[in-house]
Formats: C-alpha cells, structure tokens, sequence
C-alpha cells in the first residue's frame, strides 16, 4: 500500500461512526488495503495523477470552521430545502428545517436506519471504483433523501458544501443516498464551493441514486471550488422501469479533479439525459468518467458533454456505453466537443461504444478544436476587441447547454461567474448569455 492509502486506513480507525455502519465500513477497508494504486498504466487513471493526493499526505478530519465564509461565499438564490456542510460537517444554524424523508444518518429513526444499511453502498461497485472503496471505509455521517411511493418533494434539496483551509491538510467525506420509490419525484442541488483563498483539503464525495419505476429526478452536481483543493467525486445511479434522470454538471479544475458518473440500466424503458461542462484554466486538472450500462431493453441515453480547456491546463473525458446482449431495441447517443483557447492546452477524449446487441441505434463522436480565426475577424471588424470576441465565441461554445439547464436558479447562479470568467465582465458576453 501507498502512504496514502495507510494514512486513510489509521484516519478511519480514529472516526467516530455509528455501529450500524460497521459492517459496511469493514467492507470499504478490506476493499481499500487490497486495491492496487492506479499508475500510467492504470487506464481508468493513465491522464491523471494522484501525486498531488500523496504530497499533500492529508492526515486528519477537517474541523467544522465558523462563519467568515460567508462573507467570501455566495449561495444560490433559490426556494429550496437547504443543508450546508462545512468541511465535511454539517451546520445545522446554517441549514433550513428538513421535511419528512430528508435526514442525515446521524438523526435517522430506526426504520431510516434500517433502508440506510440495506440500500447504502449497493448502487456503487466499491472493487471497481477505488475512491468509493475508501468513502465506504470513512462512512460515518451523511444525508439520505427519501420520497416515498407516489410522492414528490415540495421544494429541491440544496446541498451545499463548503471548503475551508485549514492549519494543516485535512480531508472531508460527504456522502448522499436518494431513494426514490415508483411514481415519486425528486429535484437535488449539490453544490461544492470554497472561497478564493488559497485551500489545502481533499474531500471525497459520493452520492447514490435509486429511482424506482416511474420515478424521475433532476439532479445538479456544480464544482466551483479554488484550485488548490483536491477533489474526487462520484454519481452512480440505478434505473428502473420507466424512470427518469435527468442530470447537469459542471466543474472548474484543480490541482486534482476527478468526477465518475455510474449509470445502470435495470428496468425497461428508462432514460436519461446527462449534460456537462468543464472549464480547466491556468495549470489545473479536470477528469470526467462517465460509464452507462444498458443491461436490459429500450432504454434510452442522451449524453453531451463540452469542455472548454486554457492556458496550460488538461482535461480528461472517457464516455463509455455499454450494450448488453439482452439490451434490444436500445437508443444511446454521445457527444463530447472541446475548445482549446491556447496552445499549452490539452485534452484526452475517449468515447467508447462496446455494444452486443444487434437491434439498437447508437452514436458516438468528439471534436476538438480552436478558436475560429475567421469568426474573431468578423467580429473584431465590427468593434468588438480580440478580448471580448475570445469571450464571446468561448461563452456560446456553452450556451447552448446552460440555456437547457432546467432550474433557472442554476442558470442565474452560474452566468454571472460565467461571464467573469470568459469576459472578466464584459457585458457583451452578459448579453451573448441571455439572447
């Protein structure tokens, strides 16, 4: 084993967890101390190096700070069930009271416990999945989203998590389950943000989605922290009969940033609809894995996913779909299209259709591409600067996806920090936006 993976095993013997989560978190080391560390040669990691991880050698819990982030930070605007943790902990002062079915583990009632154990750790494959091993290993406190048959909740959960620096490294774990049972309806934010200041923590988050039969749920995972933190990050979803999930994402990099999404087909006739976007600058990190396996028939996978990658930075992106052999009558398409706006920028793209099945329609393709020169002519011809053209033609790059993104506090939040971030404020780009 790595120093690393040592330092995590000593840290999840010095963490308090209830005795119900026991098994599962015996489970989660066993699988942790056998894995191999992922090298050059590890495929799933080949672009990604987790030598920042192990030089940062986080060796204890993050501490639970007090308000000044919010001074630096600013929350979504937005109607919605809120529960704020910071570091890892969870702010109850900062948080709004909780409607039935939303509950952290800690305050769980016997039958909440009860669906806790039995369903907590079933979505994500922990042997295949080398941080989800360690977040089951850690699990000790985290929210679970319950919406009971035929049930939908009467606002979104917003989930915001907050990274502070501390004294010395220190390491977050943040943990979500949603269930939702046949015919119910859910709308979840998780939003993950630290202030400008310089940070110093690693934090590994996981979520695990049940949607029943006719079920539907429109989940947000937006990653908007400084570029010193170190984050790992997985959404994995089971899908069954006729369900529904309909999923955006978008991320800034970091020194290291790696984020999975894990779909499973289960049920006939499920759907879904994922979106992302990545936005590397400077010399950071960004890595998305998605997986979809279709293991049964006509379903459908509408999946786009659009990178914009400057100044020195790198970006990963491997979208794979699976076709079982049973999966008949199967619709899946992909997309992933770059922008590189500098020559030091890189990306590794690989979309893979691995299909057994001989009745399906599938699709797959990346582009990548620079800056048209032709287009920043026309536009400099009439007035517009160098600048603010490369802002322009980089924000519509987007636009199309933020403009499809159905929670227009998600809209309204990310624009302006959009906007910002191509244009520096230009408020040609601010009028691009909502044309």
């Amino acid at each position: 084993m790595t120093d690393f993976q040592h330092l995590a095993l000593k840290l999840a013997t010095t963490q308090r967890s209830p005795d119900w989560l026991k098994d599962l978190r015996e489970r989660g080391a066993t699988s942790w101390s056998s894995a191999k560390w992922p090298t050059r040669k590890t495929e799933n990691w080949k672009y990604t190096p987790l030598a920042p991880l192990q030089s940062a050698a986080p060796a204890r819990w993050a501490s639970t700070a007090g308000n000044d982030w919010q001074n630096d930070i600013e929350l979504m605007d937005l109607d919605a069930t809120r529960l704020v943790f910071v570091n890892g902990q969870f702010s109850a002062e900062q948080s709004t009271a909780l409607p039935a079915g939303v509950v952290r583990f800690a305050d769980a009632n016997a039958d909440q416990r009860l669906l806790i154990e039995q369903k907590l750790g079933t979505v994500v494959d922990a042997e295949r999945h080398l941080f989800a091993a360690l977040s089951n290993a850690w699990a000790n406190d985290g929210i679970l989203i319950h919406v009971a048959r035929g049930q939908s909740l009467a606002k979104p959960v917003y989930l915001l998590n907050v990274s502070t620096p501390e004294a010395e490294p220190a390491v977050s774990n943040q943990r979500v389950l949603i269930i939702l049972e046949d015919g119910s309806h859910a709308e979840v934010i998780e939003h993950y943000v630290s202030a400008d200041s310089e940070q110093n923590g690693f934090v590994n988050s996981l979520t695990e989605v049940v949607v029943g039969n006719n079920a539907k749920i429109e989940h947000y995972r937006v990653n908007l922290e400084q570029e010193d933190l170190l984050h790992v990050g997985g959404v994995h979803v089971n899908l069954h009969r006729d369900a529904r999930f309909h999923g955006f994402t978008l991320a800034q990099g970091s020194r290291l940033k790696r984020i999975d999404y894990q779909v499973n087909h289960r049920g006939e006739g499920a759907h879904l609809e994922l979106h992302g976007v990545y936005l590397p600058r400077n010399k950071q990190l960004i890595d998305y894995h998605t997986n979809v396996e279709h293991c049964v028939p006509h379903c459908t996978t509408n999946e786009v996913f659009r990178g914009i990658i400057g100044d020195s930075a790198k970006a990963v992106f491997n979208g794979r779909i699976h076709i079982h052999p049973k999966a008949q009558k199967t619709l899946a398409e992909l997309s992933n299209k770059n922008l590189l706006t500098s020559p030091t920028a890189e990306i590794y793209t690989k979309p893979e259709l691995e299909i057994y099945a001989d009745d399906v329609r599938c699709a797959h393709g990346a582009t990548i591409s620079q800056l048209n020169e032709t287009s920043l002519f026309y536009l400099q011809s009439r007035g517009v600067t160098r600048a603010e053209a490369i802002s322009m033609l980089s924000f519509g790059f987007i636009n199309e996806l933020l403009n499809q993104v159905p929670q227009q506090a998600v809209q309204d939040y990310l624009r302006p920090r959009l906007t910002t971030l191509f244009g520096k404020g230009s408020e040609l780009v601010g009028q691009l936006a909502y044309e």
